[in-house]
């Protein structure tokens, strides 16, 4: 650990184009606050000409953790890449990367077999609607109530609403080991993660994650990975600090994380990615003082 709090592979801060960055346990304190440290660090990046992404788990109408502090940086990539989202304009959809409902049902079946117990939701670009024995979503008491089956049947309410993702939960079972059974079981057929500390799981579109979704992003800039700096602390964030050409894990992040990331940073709480984008940013001023 240097005495600024980071572990790095290279001995200088890359200079790049573009931060992306997670939400919850990474640039968010666990009270989901942003630190006025924080919200200095993104501002003084984009005058500095980097571009900020926040790349987030989180379904787009719940953003709001981060609407006061959105300046230049008003896209955000939501649901595991699910949907890209203008932040600036009323939390619009900019592009769709959708789960197929024959799938998703699919899913469902092949992990009622696997997992007895696993209750699911349907996370729609409406909103969310979940089984009855599915922890209930206290932010979004509007949800319908049903059997997967019914909330995916083409005939269902918001039919002609896509899903973003759907979530399973199992009561029991460990949150990794419930991970690695239902990628086992489904994995062909979805991209499924986890970014709860409880056995929650994240089941997107095949081939749609966080990073897949970046690097579409990046690639409509003329950004390279090499020229993305990535943090994040969980599971759901290890195939974009693999795909970032500097990534960094929190320093409360899953072992998984740590694993993936090419450097470390300290904990949410203690600031951790604005103590790399301020390093960043005074190493590229001490190269242009030079």
């Amino acid at each position: 650990m240097s005495e600024d709090g980071c572990v790095t592979a290279a001995q200088h801060l890359p200079a790049p184009r573009l931060i992306a960055t997670d939400l919850d346990g990474t640039l968010l304190r666990d009270d989901k606050s942003v630190s006025e440290r924080t919200v200095a660090a993104l501002a003084a990046a984009e005058e500095a000409g980097i571009e900020v992404f926040f790349v987030t788990g989180r379904p787009a109408r719940w953003m709001g953790v981060v609407s006061d502090h959105v300046h230049g940086h008003g896209l955000a990539i939501c649901a595991n890449g699910a949907a890209v989202v203008d932040l600036h304009a009323g939390r619009k959809f900019i592009e769709v990367r959708s789960l197929p409902r024959p799938v998703a049902l699919g899913v469902v079946r092949a992990l009622r077999e696997a997992a007895p117990g696993t209750s699911f939701a349907v996370e729609l670009t409406t909103g969310i609607n979940y089984e009855p024995t599915y922890p209930p979503f206290f932010q979004d008491p509007g949800a319908n109530v049903a059997t997967a089956e019914k909330l995916l049947a083409e005939e269902a309410p918001d039919t002609a609403a896509p899903v973003l993702k759907l979530l399973a939960h199992h009561p029991e079972l460990a949150p990794d080991a419930f991970l690695a059974l239902a990628r086992a079981t489904a994995g062909e057929y979805a991209s499924i993660t986890r970014s709860s500390p409880t056995a929650l799981l994240e089941i997107s579109g095949l081939g749609v994650s966080k990073a897949s979704t970046l690097a579409l992003c990046c690639a409509e800039r003329g950004i390279s990975a090499d020229e993305v700096v990535a943090f994040g602390d969980m599971p759901n964030d290890v195939e974009m600090l693999t795909w970032a050409g500097t990534s960094y894990a929190m320093g409360n992040a899953h072992p998984d994380v740590i694993a993936a990331a090419s450097g470390r940073t300290v904990a949410n709480n203690e600031d951790g990615v604005a103590v790399v984008i301020e390093r960043i940013l005074a190493e590229r001023a001490a190269a242009t003082d030079a």
